[in-house]
């Protein structure tokens, strides 16, 4: 597919070619559609080209009013359903506020609360990308077409769906390699401990805080401590990515 070309980069100078690019690739095919791509859900960082200028408004065609502004929201990677389905789910879906629909079930995204979905998802109905990449990080793309009114996705993403994931999994994964400081630090900061390890595994099994402590004879603070480090070292918003995480790397395994 030489059209997988256009979106690859190997430096930051490429940076803003390629995200225009998958603009116009994307509009070709599917009409008056926007991209709202993060290159890692754990980061609050918004995508920049090599000058530092957002690429949600100077290329992806989103503006600063309160509607259109999704990078600036520092809980979207907790609150947004979309966010949560692309943690149980590594190929592409399409989404409304009646659910997730792919192209081999996944039971995992029956139990993802989708309540007061246009609020906490920021539209009504998306195509959605997840990007899973080394050291546990998770990026993702949703598509969403300018008409609001336009909620029943199934046609387009039949069409369309394994080629947009080509192209967006070629245009993120390219961004994480060139400008994630995630995927450039070293292998010694993702590192855990024994006591780190040892905390994360009794939390993935449901043990709080306070259990944890009993178990271990450790004191509230210490347990405390050993996860905050673990959660910061593997780059996580919260002790569930966390412990998510060490599982992806192979610390821990949640069926042991």
């Amino acid at each position: 597919m030489q059209e997988i070309g256009l979106v690859r980069f190997a430096d930051p100078a490429g940076v803003r070619e390629a995200a225009t690019n998958l603009v116009n690739l994307v509009q070709a095919r599917l009409g008056d559609w926007r991209i709202a791509p993060c290159a890692n859900l754990a980061a609050k960082q918004p995508m920049v080209d090599r000058d530092g200028s957002t690429l949600a408004t100077s290329v992806f065609g989103w503006t600063e009013s309160e509607e259109d502004r999704w990078w600036r929201s520092s809980r979207l990677a907790i609150d947004s359903p979309m966010a949560q389905a692309c943690r149980y789910e590594s190929e592409p879906f399409w989404c409304n506020a009646l659910g997730f629909r792919t192209a081999l079930h996944n039971p995992m995204l029956d139990t993802v609360d989708v309540s007061d979905f246009d609020r906490r998802a920021l539209t009504t109905a998306a195509i959605v990308v997840p990007v899973h990449m080394p050291l546990g990080v998770i990026g993702a793309a949703s598509l969403v077409p300018r008409d609001r009114r336009m909620i029943d996705l199934s046609a387009p993403f039949a069409e369309h769906g394994d080629w947009l994931a080509g192209m967006i999994r070629t245009f993120i994964s390219s961004y994480a390699r060139v400008m994630g400081n995630v995927m450039r630090s070293h292998s010694e900061a993702m590192a855990l401990s024994k006591r780190e390890v040892e905390c994360l595994r009794w939390a993935a099994v449901g043990k709080t805080n306070a259990e944890i402590g009993i178990i271990m004879s450790r004191s509230l603070a210490t347990i405390r401590f050993h996860i905050h480090n673990a959660t910061t070292k593997l780059n996580a918003v919260n002790r569930s990515q966390a412990v998510y995480k060490a599982t992806q790397l192979g610390y821990i395994s949640l069926n042991s």
